[in-house]
């Protein structure tokens, strides 16, 4: 049985083949993006790819983690928080995620024990070998149908204590499915040390070593580096580190993320790979739509500058929204400049000073109290300045917020996030329908997993902005929020100039709020920036730049 249940049939035991990316050195060097990148490619040749996170922090997800720790919180179309790398993936390649693509070992120990007390285990001593490892080889191998290929990336660093289970577990995959079936790929970093003017390959040699002393050969290196790596040291990586020398690979900087796939390629990663499998390598990958990125990001036709005006000093907090723009921008031919503002700043400084010289304003999610006053400046500021707003998830709630004070003179209108004493114009969701379902909530219950997370539908206005914007009446989008527009105050709003133009099916739930009188202001509770794509850009972020575009001439 796989992981969750499905069952795995004898053709795909025999036909898919793993490989494992695991990373060294340090942390951060981007095993998401190789994982991604190297994904890309084996699409490119014609291969049908599948990616995977194994986490090995002891969250059940990282819904409540800190996102200025550990970056933004991704969500799939059926509701599973994970990690950021997971919108990697999906820009990537095209295919969505799901919870079966995203697994840490609090979610590993909380289903072995679940299984203990339930007497699964018939009263055997629980251990994490074979126990522990054999549900993380259950995940990985389960709920695949046709894929050839099944990319698991192993988050943290080689040496992490906690991560030890996660590398006995592809040991012993390796060792069970065999090695004609398994490839390791292992991403290290090799420090430029510029007093002595040479690259140091010991941190590497290193790296691996310890690999090797959990029973894992690499059999492709990819080096992370500043410089270009001279061959004397990609002859020493291949001599200390027993792999041949055309298997390491150097993962140089890049001016864009998106440059990643023809840079590996042009290494020879996915023709290693294919050779690795003894697979055909005399057609070379289609990389067209690559290029075609490429060339328009290398020659713009012009810049544009948007401000975000968010809560959270970590830009990784963002990463999705700040794809997305760039990928709008892409559209438009154009290169978007973000400007990060801290919410907080633009409380205590004023909109007037921070704001005045960019030609779009995005205001996007957060939760609590911090830098909420900022936030409604901002959109004040668009509203009466006539600068392109896009406010996504609490951005809408503040927009509307700002309207019903400002515009209605509802003084103490307010989210009951934020207040106890207020106007409640935002409140918390207690009940909504999920696919046919009833979900209820209740104030004090636990923060994990419980809000209004994944995929659900809207209902557009045919005569609104958003309906152009689409182009269609019917659209679903990925929600991650508690507190919802209460839409008692529909006719308030509309008599102050803000018409909600989408609503959920039943008509209860507001989904977006658009301003008709003003050049470009839109306000949507869910997260538009979790399904653009740099090929299949955001209609929504299309748009928006356009729109930014449009006023910056203006200027």
């Amino acid at each position: 049985m796989g992981y969750g249940g499905c069952k795995m049939s004898d053709k795909t035991n025999s036909k898919t083949k793993f490989i494992f990316i695991t990373g060294g050195v340090v942390s951060s060097l981007g095993k998401g993006l190789a994982s991604a990148s190297l994904a890309a490619l084996l699409q490119a040749r014609g291969f049908k790819v599948r990616l995977r996170k194994l986490d090995p922090y002891l969250n059940v997800d990282p819904g409540t983690m800190n996102p200025c720790q550990h970056g933004e919180v991704y969500v799939t179309d059926d509701g599973t928080e994970a990690d950021l790398d997971l919108g990697h993936y999906e820009r990537f390649s095209g295919i969505p995620a799901t919870k079966y693509d995203s697994v840490t070992s609090g979610k590993i120990y909380q289903r072995v024990l679940d299984k203990e007390r339930h007497g699964d285990y018939l009263g055997a001593t629980i251990q994490v070998i074979p126990h522990v490892t054999n549900e993380i080889k259950a995940f990985i191998l389960g709920n695949i149908t046709d894929e050839d290929f099944v990319l698991c990336e192993i988050g943290g660093t080689v040496g992490d204590i906690e991560g030890q289970p996660y590398l006995e577990s592809i040991r012993q995959l390796a060792y069970e499915l065999g090695r004609d079936r398994t490839m390791f790929v292992h991403l290290t970093l090799l420090p430029y040390i510029p007093t002595a003017g040479e690259l140091k390959t010991k941190p590497t040699q290193h790296s691996v070593k310890q690999l090797q002393e959990y029973g894992i050969q690499p059999d492709i290196i990819l080096c992370r580096s500043q410089i270009e790596i001279p061959q004397n040291e990609r002859k020493k990586i291949a001599l200390f580190c027993n792999v041949k020398e055309e298997c390491v690979i150097a993962a140089l900087d890049a001016k864009s993320i998106y440059h990643v796939p023809l840079a590996y390629s042009a290494e020879g990663m996915d023709y290693q790979v294919c050779k690795y499998f003894g697979l055909e390598t005399k057609t070379k990958p289609d990389l067209d739509k690559w290029k075609h990125i490429e060339e328009v990001m290398q020659n713009p036709e012009g810049e544009v500058k948007i401000a975000i005006v968010g809560k959270y000093q970590l830009q990784e907090a963002y990463k999705s929204l700040a794809e997305a723009l760039t990928h709008g921008g892409l559209a438009n031919h154009f290169k978007v400049k973000i400007k990060w503002l801290d919410a907080e700043d633009v409380e205590k400084q004023g909109p007037d000073e921070l704001l005045n010289d960019v030609s779009g304003i995005l205001v996007p999610g957060g939760f609590g109290n911090r830098g909420t006053e900022g936030k409604i400046a901002a959109a004040k500021y668009a509203r009466e300045h006539n600068i392109p707003y896009l406010g996504i998830c609490f951005g809408m709630q503040m927009a509307v917020i700002e309207t019903m004070r400002n515009v209605a003179g509802i003084k103490n209108a307010n989210s009951s996030e934020l207040s106890d004493d207020c106007e409640a114009v935002v409140g918390l969701m207690t009940e909504w329908d999920k696919d046919g379902a009833k979900e209820i909530r209740h104030k004090g219950g636990d923060l994990g997993g419980t809000m209004r997370l994944g995929a659900y539908p809207t209902v557009l206005d045919e005569k609104s902005k958003v309906y152009q914007i689409y182009g269609c009446k019917n659209i679903s989008e990925r929600h991650r929020h508690r507190y919802e527009v209460n839409i008692k105050y529909e006719p308030v709003l509309k008599k102050s100039g803000m018409v909600i133009v989408g609503k959920s099916p039943d008509g209860k739930l507001p989904e977006i709020v658009e301003r008709p009188e003003h050049p470009w202001f839109i306000g949507v509770q869910f997260h538009p920036e979790l399904k653009s794509k740099p090929f299949a850009p955001h209609p929504l972020f299309v748009a928006f730049v356009k729109a930014a575009i449009d006023n910056s001439r203006l200027i």
